[in-house]
């Protein structure tokens, strides 16, 4: 079999400035691959590197070319294993790189079975999650604008990202705006132990359903403090990259975090599901800003957990590629589709 790699640099403007607690984004810049058999099958794939995870767009850049020539010497996407160990040994600090490769491989073996991806594993579409849609860092008024405007638009699940002077207004205002929305906090490790633990007070006060990363990633103890202080479960986002992560925040945590794009491809966010669920922790499938071309790859993924965050490409004032609806929140994965149903826009 012969496959033809190519990759596409897209530079995405948001369609507001999007703040969390690390700083602004404006525009994501994403490497869409797209991975041809020859015979008019198309596997599409997407890098959206996190500086905070050490990865850029350059990194990426550099890395794929030789990810590319791994795959199309094998010239087999149902070889996974095998793809994604030679994936690993030639990137292995580019998770992002390696991801946009895995998804493409993924959908390109499904596309060539005329199935979609979900059920490759045999999953029920039928259990996926609703997914959030996320509110960034502004001043109250305008959080409590944009939860309102998310509201009304169908979405009845809203993340909010704090970790300012001032949280505290930030969130009544929200849920004074949306006073029937289902509300969840991401302070991404901005707050110590007894910030949050100060905070949870509060939190549980305004109803908060899921707390996320609210301390350092290195701060297991710390997380642990702030679970058992608090009935709300609490998630470890940063503190839990891979599989290799979950043993040590079994103890500190009830959810796990797992990203595409920190696992490095789908045989690993697998693997972090799997140990997350043999440590009886829930997961949460979350996603950085990114196109449909890598979020289509987690939706598919959703049956197997209890929370969804993969509103990335929602934030995108425009995607080059079309993925899997979101209607309302509701993750619609379609059993007539092919592969994870993405196309170009």
């Amino acid at each position: 079999m012969s496959l033809e790699a190519s990759v596409d640099r897209h530079d995405l403007p948001l369609a507001d400035a999007f703040t969390i607690a690390r700083g602004t984004t404006e525009t994501a810049t994403i490497h869409a691959v797209e991975l041809a058999d020859g015979d008019g099958r198309v596997g599409y794939g997407a890098a959206a590197p996190a500086a905070y995870y050490g990865e850029d767009p350059d990194s990426v850049a550099a890395a794929l070319p030789d990810l590319l020539a791994a795959v199309e010497r094998i010239g087999d996407p149902h070889a996974q294993q095998r793809v994604e160990r030679e994936l690993r040994e030639r990137a292995p600090d580019q998770a992002a790189a390696r991801a946009a490769v895995s998804i493409a491989v993924h959908d390109l073996a499904a596309r060539q079975r005329g199935e979609p991806l979900y059920r490759r594993w045999g999953l029920d579409a039928g259990a996926a999650p609703r997914t959030s849609y996320t509110v960034g860092i502004d001043d109250p008024a305008a959080m409590a604008d944009r939860a309102a405007a998310i509201v009304a638009e169908g979405y009845p699940i809203l993340k909010v990202k704090l970790g300012t002077d001032d949280d505290r207004a930030r969130l009544e205002a929200i849920r004074a705006a949306a006073p029937e929305a289902t509300i969840r906090v991401d302070a991404n490790a901005a707050w110590d132990a007894e910030e949050a633990i100060e905070a949870t007070a509060w939190l549980e006060a305004l109803s908060v359903e899921l707390l996320e990363q609210p301390v350092p990633a290195a701060d297991l103890a710390g997380l642990g403090r702030v679970r058992d202080a608090t009935s709300i479960p609490v998630a470890a986002d940063e503190a839990c990259v891979t599989a290799r992560d979950v043993p040590g925040v079994a103890a500190a945590a009830d959810v796990v975090v797992v990203k595409l794009m920190k696992t490095g491809g789908l045989r690993g966010a697998l693997a972090q599901i799997a140990a997350a669920h043999a440590h009886d922790l829930d997961v949460m499938l979350g996603c950085m800003v990114e196109s449909d071309a890598s979020i289509a790859a987690a939706c598919h993924l959703a049956p197997l957990v209890a929370y969804a965050d993969l509103d990335g490409s929602l934030l995108l004032a425009r995607d080059p590629y079309d993925g899997v609806p979101l209607p309302d929140g509701k993750i619609r994965l379609d059993p007539d589709a092919v592969g994870t149903g993405v196309e170009p826009a």
